[in-house]
């Protein structure tokens, strides 16, 4: 009898297979970086196919690693960076390299868009907001720009879809063409409260519906791995878009649970029950699905988090290893005024200016790298405290905790900082993939694997986690954030 799960992680830097047991062990784990295409500033390319080229090489090396085989696994989930799009004919090939989510080649539309009517369908139907961050300004761009894309899409012989459809397309060698709710969700096409492609923003944006996936839940069996020698005859058993996953992983699966994730970016999400709250600045989305139910997130994505630590240590060379900044942070007693807000790509919410760029300040002759490192761990909570405050002032949600995974989690100085700035314990549990453990129980839960969510939350518990608690005293906690919101008005409306 099979006794494991996989999970599929396909990332902004890489590709990532995960083998996990019934009580939710890491049992192996195979990594690869595919490259980072940069044709013109601003813009950022993957290309489809040495993603999946390196799929077939992690899931080789994880399953010789545990010593297991495809007839080992009961089932395999995906979880996958969101808003990226690939295209591809019905042969499989790609039409395009992908555009990435962090993208910005369509800026300049979405600022057109910006105040008219179109915004308003937006946000009313998607729960998002114009931004060159999602979907379907992407699409519009490919449709536009690539040569003779455009007639094989009203023929329906040029595919669309997030990585999740993809991967499945290929998986199952072209036989199924879905995509989840929670990466549909991201598309600013998909009608959240329907779950349906909405026909007036397809319409707009000009995209032929021919082209696009049928939108599934995100815990069911899509169909079974056959064109994937290492796990042919596995079952796919759900796909949820990497943020959605964690919240799924860390188990927030009730009203109130909030989970942050330091990733590339930061993703705050907080579990908002079976119907949409809406907010101005922050992001409604579909949290995930199953056996006909929906649970609806409210989400705050920040743009630059551990990409602010890889620039210290490739941008600035002031640390070899990322988790040296921990050790330079806590070198000294405070910033010293020194404030570094990471705008490379924009910022994205509260604030939302794709205009604004990465700024330093309060820099004196006795500043040095040990502040650097400090101003960079610390813009990292106070982007997440910008997204809690919006979601008490404008969505009357106020949390108990916050959950807390991704690789930056591990860094205690900023788990405590967090915690300090937020006022809010900070609850780092036992698993830090907690998007791909999030796959695996979604798949695990569509074969019976695990027999439902309170298995889930009692066998999360089990895993122990350690709290942070804030230890700040009021007056200093608003004096360094008012500072910080000083720093983010010089850093907004750069290139405009």
């Amino acid at each position: 009898m099979a006794k494991f799960v996989g999970a599929i992680d396909q990332g902004t830097t890489g590709t990532r297979f995960i083998v996990f047991d019934h009580e939710g062990n890491q049992i192996s784990s195979a990594y690869r970086e595919h490259e980072q295409i940069y044709p013109e500033p601003g813009w950022i390319e993957h290309d489809p196919d040495e993603i999946w080229e390196k799929l077939g090489i992690v899931t080789e090396e994880a399953l010789e690693e545990a010593g297991l085989n495809a007839d080992d696994l009961v089932s395999v989930g995906i979880t996958n960076q969101r808003e990226t799009v690939f295209t591809w004919d019905e042969r499989g090939e790609p039409l395009h390299n992908g555009i990435v989510w962090q993208d910005r080649r369509t800026s300049d539309r979405c600022e057109e868009l910006e105040g008219t009517h179109v915004g308003e369908v937006v946000k009313g139907k998607t729960g998002l907001r114009l931004d060159p961050y999602f979907s379907a300004t992407k699409i519009e761009w490919l449709l536009k720009n690539v040569n003779g894309l455009r007639g094989e899409a009203e023929k329906g012989e040029a595919l669309f879809g997030t990585i999740e459809s993809w991967l499945i397309w290929k998986l199952t060698g072209g036989d199924v063409y879905v995509t989840d709710h929670t990466n549909a969700s991201r598309t600013m096409l998909f009608d959240i409260e329907e779950k349906v492609w909405d026909q007036e923003l397809l319409d707009f944006f000009d995209v032929p519906r021919r082209s696009l996936p049928d939108p599934v839940e995100n815990v069911q069996q899509y169909g079974e791995v056959s064109n994937l020698e290492p796990l042919n005859g596995v079952a796919i058993g759900a796909a949820l878009g990497d943020q959605q996953a964690a919240l799924f992983g860390q188990g927030c699966y009730n009203p109130g649970e909030a989970k942050n994730t330091y990733g590339t970016g930061s993703f705050l999400l907080v579990n908002v029950g079976d119907k949409p709250c809406f907010s101005e600045n922050l992001l409604t989305t579909i949290g995930f699905s199953a056996d006909g139910e929906t649970r609806y997130a409210l989400e705050g994505s920040i743009y630059s988090t551990g990409a602010t630590i890889q620039w210290l240590r490739d941008g600035l060379n002031i640390v070899d290893e990322a988790a040296e900044s921990e050790k330079l942070a806590k070198s000294v007693d405070g910033n010293d005024g020194v404030y570094m807000v990471p705008a490379f790509a924009g910022l994205g919410a509260p604030h939302w200016d794709s205009n604004a760029r990465g700024t330093i300040v309060g820099l004196t002759r006795g500043s040095d790298e040990r502040h650097l490192a400090r101003a960079g761990l610390e813009s990292i909570a106070y982007q997440v405290e910008d997204v809690l405050r919006s979601m008490k002032d404008e969505a009357d949600q106020e949390l108990d905790e916050l959950r807390v995974d991704g690789g930056a989690a591990e860094n205690n100085f900023l788990c405590q900082f967090q915690s300090d700035i937020s006022s809010l314990p900070v609850v780092r549990t036992g698993v830090f993939e907690s998007s791909a453990l999030g796959a695996a129980y979604g798949a695990g839960l569509t074969v019976g694997f695990w027999n439902g969510l309170e298995e889930l939350e009692e066998l999360i518990k089990s895993k122990g986690s350690q709290r942070f608690e804030p230890d700040m005293e009021p007056r200093e906690r608003a004096e360094l954030y008012n500072r910080w919101i000083k720093a983010v008005k010089r850093a907004r409306n750069w290139t405009s």
